[in-house]
């Protein structure tokens, strides 16, 4: 019987060194060498990948926000808009809502998704003052996660004019911009080329003055 006890006590006693141990390395040490490392070698992505101006946060590269006049969320036409997002709380946030990051989930052969992307693309032709057959998809699709930053250059070019336009700009100059913001395909052969609608913006105010 004691040797019995004995023995179930080392066990026990080998079972709390382990777990004290691997709660010490997994729990504290581990975490706070990633930690360390990305702060050093990567601090910027570790932060969230924040867009400052003046020293303030405006943004993150990563997530795509809203560039609205206030009003229930219109669209402002001095501004470069982002495609449509899904992510929305309902709770007053409005599109690219971070903590409701998701997609619509309708149906690709249903009524209602191809119902509401004639309409976007309504919405979208008549904004832009262009024809509804130069709407591209990512003007009127949301992405996956509803929080895509970044619109295809066929986006940004019908965008244009409207906002040079609005900020007394050549459409020349606005042209030259996103040009000049659109990023080519990773390593020159995955995925499509792209433009940063967040820094975008910035470049514009910064131009328009």
């Amino acid at each position: 019987m004691n040797t019995s006890v004995r023995n179930s006590a080392r066990l026990l006693w080998s079972a709390l060194r382990a777990l004290l141990v691997l709660t010490v390395v997994l729990g504290v040490v581990y975490p706070l060498a990633v930690w360390g490392v990305a702060q050093t070698a990567f601090r910027g992505q570790a932060d969230g990948s924040e867009v400052r101006v003046g020293g303030k946060v405006v943004g993150s590269a990563l997530i795509g926000q809203n560039f609205t006049t206030g009003k229930d969320f219109a669209p402002d036409p001095k501004w470069f808009q982002p495609r449509p997002s899904a992510a929305d709380a309902g709770a007053g946030a409005g599109p690219y809502d971070p903590t409701h990051t998701g997609a619509s989930n309708l149906a690709v052969t249903g009524r209602p998704l191809t119902d509401l992307v004639k309409e976007r693309k309504k919405e979208v032709a008549a904004f832009n003052h262009v024809p509804e057959s130069e709407v591209p998809a990512d003007a009127v699709q949301a992405s996956g996660s509803g929080l895509d930053p970044d619109i295809s250059p066929a986006y940004a070019d019908i965008q244009t004019a409207r906002v040079a336009k609005a900020n007394g700009l050549s459409t020349a100059q606005v042209a030259r911009l996103v040009v000049e913001h659109t990023e080519g395909r990773q390593f020159g052969i995955l995925g499509e080329p792209t433009v940063n609608v967040l820094e975008l913006n910035i470049a514009l105010r910064q131009l328009a003055g």
